[in-house]
């Protein structure tokens, strides 16, 4: 399996990267952001992966 992380389409609050990283890891979005929020950094870490990650293609 040839699984990339991207930011997510469909599972999106602000730019769809903690939807992305829950596709990507298989968990719930909502497990992630809030892992993400009890990051130190995690402002900075956010802006760094908004822009670094690619958009995933639309799925129909």
């Amino acid at each position: 399996m040839n699984k990339k992380l991207r930011k997510s389409f469909t599972d999106k609050s602000i730019s769809g990267v903690c939807g992305g990283i829950a596709e990507y890891l298989g968990v719930s979005s909502f497990l992630v952001r809030l892992i993400f929020i009890l990051l130190p950094a995690n402002l900075l870490i956010y802006i760094i992966l908004a822009n670094t990650l690619h958009d995933s293609p639309p799925s129909l």
